[in-house]
């Protein structure tokens, strides 16, 4: 097949997938469709992905010009819309050589990005008030420390529990009084779970750490979060939980909630999806309830808002997925960065691109990388670092 006639091909689908695509382009790559359905021997594992988003696409773009009155569809044959059999024939030409072009083009670069960069997993390093530290995703199952009364243990499903021992308050201190603190830290790619003695249970997102004591006791339950924790605080009238973060503190007796406080995101979120929530920041406060989020500006005076979100998209993550919605690309690759464990580049202006839906994370970042390109940017891997640039 001609060049020309390939490049004529790709530039059409270009268009069509940023909605720019002519009607008659848009007749002519679901003509395309129906040579697809014809052939299914086209689709290999390289391309799946792209066909089969382009397809579902297309198909919901046939099915809403074939509606008839009665409500139903009526099945065209999309053929007609090409210039008789020739046309069909020189259809289905393109096709193959393109995905045949494109297969052996980016087969050996996906299987390169996939052997070196893997998605995130159960890692974390644990770090007792001591100085030992624990790298959890090595150690065995079973009872990894005891500490001043509190047996520390790894489950089979990669959470550490803190156990108080009979007989004992898990409450020793140092010489100056104070409780002795661990630190739970998750690096880029990594995510784990930690039962406190209190039985409140804690996600921690990949770049995080939790700082907290190895019992509670007086008035109140401190922890410190830098980066983002989903966390479900057990009941406790007499000693309310309070959570530490860079410009906030969140004050709770008993709830489901999510903080956001990543040194490099522009501001502070925190996320209520069961009980209530106080959030104080200098000389400000506000109090949230489910379904709400407060938002703790890092620029200016930092002001602190309440607003109504979409709280199961905030919490996507401890789902396993990445959820957006007309998300900026920078605020979404930075999402990408920290699980995959990469540097994110840009190259150009790219503020005005954007990106809705989900996607899994156990997703390879060949996947990943091939949903984001449906939107108007392209992205070059190099090594670890994701170069970002805009797809007109």
């Amino acid at each position: 097949m001609k060049s020309s006639q390939k490049q004529h091909f790709v530039e059409i689908l270009k268009k069509y997938r940023t909605k720019k695509a002519s009607p008659e382009e848009i007749k002519f790559l679901e003509a395309y469709y129906n040579v697809f359905e014809a052939s299914e021997d086209l689709i290999t594992e390289e391309n799946e992905a792209s066909y089969s988003f382009l397809r579902n696409q297309m198909k919901t773009g046939i099915d809403q010009r074939v509606i008839v009155p009665n409500g139903t569809v009526k099945k065209l044959n999309w053929f007609r819309y090409a210039a008789g059999a020739a046309a069909a024939v020189l259809l289905l030409s393109v096709s193959v050589y393109f995905f045949k072009f494109q297969s052996e083009n980016t087969h050996d670069l996906t299987a390169k990005i996939d052997q070196h960069i893997k998605p995130g997993g159960n890692k974390a390093v644990l770090t007792l008030a001591n100085g030992r530290q624990i790298v959890l995703n090595d150690a065995t199952t079973g009872e990894i420390a005891k500490q001043s009364g509190i047996s520390i243990t790894k489950t089979a499903d990669g959470q550490i529990v803190y156990t108080i021992l009979n007989g004992n308050t898990g409450s020793e201190s140092t010489d100056d009084g104070s409780i002795l603190k661990n630190t739970i830290t998750t690096p880029k790619g990594g995510q784990y779970k930690v039962i406190l003695p209190d039985g409140t249970e804690v996600l921690l997102n990949s770049a995080s750490s939790l700082v907290y004591p190895t019992a509670f006791r007086g008035s109140e339950r401190l922890v410190e979060l830098y980066g983002e924790a989903y966390f479900e605080v057990t009941k406790n009238k007499s000693m309310p939980f309070r959570v530490k973060s860079d410009l906030q503190t969140v004050e709770v007796l008993g709830t489901h909630f999510n903080v956001n406080a990543y040194d490099d995101e522009t501001a502070i979120k925190t996320t209520l999806l069961e009980g209530v929530v106080k959030v104080g920041s200098a000389n400000q406060s506000i109090t949230i309830a489910p379904g709400q989020q407060a938002l703790l500006s890092k620029s200016g005076s930092g002001v602190l808002v309440k607003r109504t979100i979409n709280a199961d998209q905030e919490i996507a993550w401890k789902d396993g997925k990445f959820s957006f919605d007309n998300d900026d690309i920078k605020t979404v690759m930075r999402s990408i960065a920290r699980w995959y464990d990469v540097d994110v580049t840009y190259r150009g202006n790219v503020d005005d691109i954007s990106f809705s839906g989900e996607i899994f994370r156990t997703a390879k970042l060949s996947e990943v990388i091939k949903i984001l390109e449906l939107s108007n940017v392209q992205l070059d891997v190099k090594e670890k670092t994701i170069i970002v640039s805009y797809q007109p």
